[in-house]
């Protein structure tokens, strides 16, 4: 008992009003507007009866008729003018001209009682309306002016006539008994209704946010996620499932249906499968394109079982590209023989110094012009391994990273036909290349030896996907800006996955398995040497669609600024 006392005064200090939320509070303005609208109701009935009252011949209810006329016109500027406003604690100038009012005009009325009505019952209304939409102490407050009105009534009937009058005072007080346990009652019924309120608002709150937050989870997250009904309705699909689910850039947004494709048949039968045997699946499968362009997942169903209706089962079913998760093993392998090419590397340049050393030595020995031709061959080869040891040593290290210095120069359209004419005698084509050079004048902070790397790296990967009509490859230089000039190398190949982008020029990732993933991974160290910027975009050349390979060298005396470049292309 003591708990539950204590509990009803925390809950009088928590909530002194039914409606303290404020003068916003929904259900509060609701509440208002049906007790003022019964007002309305209440007066109109008062008056239409006091109007057949006087039409049957009892002219003495003058006052009475004045009386309800005066209470309609009241509430109907109270309901037209005022606006909801919980109450204090004590009577505030709104609640006078509601409650107060209700009380003196049916007090008037029952102390007149011309037509031998009793008009007690009328007295529930504003018991009721300050019981709902007050505090208790204004409740018991209007009930205890109503029980004294009622004693005083009784006390001037008793005044006015002889007799026994203890049954008037019996009834009023009977009616003031009624009148604070309706105010009790009430009043704690309205608590209740605003404690439901207010916890449905704060779970509807915490529900919406919970939400919010499940869905920027899924949209972030980098595993395709998809849910699936019972009926193969795919209800909500986030960005990288989309992406997995066609050869497209992205498929309608959720809902949709798995008969919307045929090569979504794989997912629609595991959904299938997952609701039949109430169970999780693990399955890899393959989703056949018209396009050609096959894609290969690893897909994890998950069952989401209601409670209350097997009906509203869901399937959550998580996709993952093989072929990504192929690439990270072989990352990871890559890296490992990285490191181990790095110690091997690291070995190999004490004997390669000491090679190079005797064959100098030896050299210095020689007369014949043969004998000096092997030994300069020697020479150059060992230089040419001592480059490679140094270029894997700077990757292992990333020392690639930082800038190298800047000495040596090259004048762009001098070097780059050269290189491009020199490369496509080596790989047949001839043909299918073609150079243009637009850059007269330019030259760039760059490595001749690492320009020449390069542009072997870009153009065997252009190589590798062109056609073999003519001029599918084009090497093209221009001015951007004043100082600055750029190189590009385009093929007329398919585009670029979009997961094949964004590993672009990561280090061991390749689209191909026989390809170390090393080419343009190189591209990008050997750019950042000199301050230049290697980029991807999908271009036009000549009427045809291709992928376009390009560097922007920056300018001799200020180094390279990524905001003087379109921002639509990719850019490391």
């Amino acid at each position: 008992m003591p708990h539950q006392v204590h509990t009803w005064l925390e809950s009088r200090e928590k909530y002194p009003g039914a409606w303290q939320a404020g003068p916003d509070s929904g259900a509060f303005s609701r509440l208002w507007r049906v007790f003022m609208t019964a007002r309305i109701a209440i007066a109109s009935v008062l008056v239409l009866l006091q109007a057949f009252i006087y039409a049957f011949g009892n002219t003495s209810n003058l006052g009475s008729i004045a009386v309800c006329a005066a209470y309609l016109c009241a509430t109907l500027a109270v309901r037209l003018w005022a606006r909801p406003r919980p109450p204090s604690r004590t009577f505030d100038m709104q609640w006078v001209l509601t409650i107060g009012v209700d009380v003196v005009t049916f007090s008037v009325l029952n102390f007149l009682q011309s037509s031998g009505v009793n008009y007690t019952p009328l007295f529930a209304l504003p018991v009721l309306l300050s019981s709902v939409l007050g505090p208790i102490l204004l409740a018991f407050g209007t009930a205890a002016s109503v029980t004294l009105l009622l004693l005083g009534d009784a006390w001037w009937s008793s005044l006015q006539t002889a007799g026994d009058t203890n049954a008037r005072f019996l009834q009023s007080s009977l009616s003031g008994t009624g009148f604070f346990l309706v105010a009790l009652l009430a009043n704690q019924l309205a608590l209740r209704l605003a404690r439901e309120e207010q916890l449905t608002k704060a779970s509807q709150s915490a529900a919406r946010i919970q939400t919010r937050v499940n869905e920027l989870v899924i949209e972030a997250v980098a595993e395709g996620v998809l849910v699936v009904d019972g009926h193969g309705k795919v209800r909500s699909a986030n960005p990288a499932s989309r992406r997995l689910l066609t050869t497209q850039d992205a498929v309608a947004h959720a809902p949709f249906l798995f008969t919307m494709e045929a090569a979504w048949q794989p997912l629609a039968d595991l959904a299938n499968r997952t609701f039949a045997t109430q169970s999780p699946q693990k399955v890899d499968i393959r989703l056949e394109h018209p396009v050609g362009n096959a894609r290969r997942l690893r897909v994890r169903t998950r069952l989401a079982s209601s409670q209350s209706d097997a009906q509203e089962n869901l399937c959550v079913m998580f996709l993952e590209d093989l072929r990504e998760m192929e690439a990270r093993v072989r990352t990871e392998k890559m890296v490992a023989m990285g490191r181990m090419s790095a110690a091997v590397a690291h070995e190999i340049r004490n004997p390669l110094a000491a090679i190079a050393q005797a064959n100098a030595l030896l050299e210095e020995d020689l007369h014949e012009a043969g004998q000096r031709q092997l030994t300069t061959m020697i020479g150059q080869n060992a230089q040419r391994l001592a480059r490679i040891v140094d270029d894997v040593l700077d990757i292992s290290r990333a020392q690639a990273a930082l800038p190298a210095p800047q000495t040596s120069t090259l004048a762009l359209d001098d070097t780059v036909p050269g290189i491009t004419t020199d490369w496509a005698r080596q790989n047949t084509a001839m043909q299918r290349t073609r150079v243009l050079a637009n850059a007269a004048n330019a030259v760039v902070w760059f490595e001749p030896e690492h320009l020449r790397r390069l542009m072997i790296n870009l153009l065997d990967n252009a190589l590798r996907y062109a056609s073999t009509s003519d001029h599918a490859i084009e090497v093209s230089t221009q001015i951007m800006t004043p100082g600055q000039a750029r190189l590009a190398v385009w093929s007329d190949g398919q585009p670029l996955e979009k997961t094949v982008q964004a590993h672009l020029f990561e280090p061991f990732f390749s689209s191909e398995s026989r390809s170390s993933g090393l080419g343009l991974y190189i591209c990008r160290e050997l750019c950042e040497r000199y301050d230049a910027l290697i980029g991807y975009q999908r271009t036009h050349r000549a009427g045809h669609e291709g992928n376009e390979f390009f560097v922007v060298f920056s300018a001799a005396s200020q180094p390279l600024s990524a905001s003087a470049l379109p921002f639509d292309i990719l850019i490391v």
